[in-house]
């Protein structure tokens, strides 16, 4: 019997179409190392969403041949010794893209009007929360885009469409087409921006991508979003930018661990939500099926088009 771990919870129409395609899926109770190797010696297929797959794991898999991503991300899984192995990696970019630049949205338009902060006042019976903070329309305003893949190209059409906002774009790797304005240098971008959204991929470069100095240039009083990585943003120099005004609000989809209990939790401001991007029922449907068919073109003996290693002679 072949057999696919699943490493955090899919969709059951997922599973469904694992099963019937003669492949039995293997539960993990939790993403822990511990609950994975005493589930994967005898898998051929791994399918893993932001716990990732550790090398320890793909070493006590002697079958193993394929590894899939649960979405776009992949950092947190050993392509280096997956490639050593022979053991293809593969992930699943856009098909929660509509789902993530939705709650971006939510996000931008919650963060501008302190819905948040708002509904907490209502419950605690606290008056005067519209003398105390001012708020904004988004309409008319200039965005600033940080990534031009399917997410935040698809962002950045729903701000045009919807609010007629002005969306620049900065995005090196990316051909972005008119009537959106590319900015060569992100402070350029981020002197102009009313709404700062972070949709880049986390690499060497990008790390800490908005730092003190990054944030020293931003347009006083901004909106910040990140449902990209928490590794794009200091935390730190977020938490200066918005004590000293620099930063108006912001919303958080990723951040490090504790960040809602550390120093980011006194600013009413600030909103955070639990990795909510990807997680509709639509999307998880999408994610689901489309991961489990990278898993049978993988163990059909074909690359399939998102894979992001070459491991030799896989084929």
């Amino acid at each position: 019997m072949i057999k696919c771990l699943i490493v955090q919870p899919v969709h059951a129409d997922a599973l469904t179409l694992l099963r019937e395609n003669g492949i039995e899926p293997v539960i993990c109770p939790d993403p822990s190392e511990a609950s994975i190797l005493t589930r994967v010696a005898d898998c051929q297929a791994v399918i893993t969403r932001d716990a990732g797959f550790s090398g320890r794991a793909m070493r006590a898999a002697p079958g193993l041949r394929v590894v899939v991503a649960h979405g776009a991300g992949h950092d947190a899984i050993d392509k280096v010794t997956a490639t050593e192995l022979g053991i293809l990696v593969c992930n699943t970019p856009g098909a929660n893209a509509r789902s993530v630049m939705e709650l971006a949205l939510g996000l931008s338009i919650a963060a501008a009007r302190r819905i948040p902060a708002a509904d907490r006042d209502e419950r605690n019976a606290r008056p005067g929360f519209r003398e105390r903070w001012t708020t904004t329309e988004l309409s008319g305003k200039t965005a600033l885009i940080v990534g031009w893949g399917a997410i935040g190209a698809g962002f950045g059409q729903m701000l045009r469409d919807a609010f007629g906002i002005d969306v620049l774009v900065h995005s090196p790797r990316a051909t972005v087409p008119a009537p959106f304005e590319t900015v060569a240098q992100l402070e350029a971008g981020l002197a102009r921006a009313d709404l700062i959204s972070l949709h880049t991929p986390l690499r060497p470069e990008t790390q800490a991508l908005m730092g003190p100095a990054r944030f020293a240039a931003c347009k006083p009083g901004a909106i910040l979003i990140n449902t990209a990585r928490a590794g794009l943003v200091d935390e730190a120099a977020l938490a200066d930018a918005l004590a000293a005004g620099r930063i108006g609000a912001a919303g958080l989809d990723v951040y490090s661990h504790g960040a809602p209990q550390g120093p980011l939790a006194a600013f009413d401001q600030v909103i955070f939500t639990p990795h909510l991007g990807g997680s509709t029922t639509e999307a998880l449907v999408r994610v689901g099926l489309g991961s489990v068919g990278h898993v049978l073109t993988a163990l059909s003996g074909q690359r399939p088009a998102t894979a992001q290693n070459d491991p030799p002679g896989w084929d």
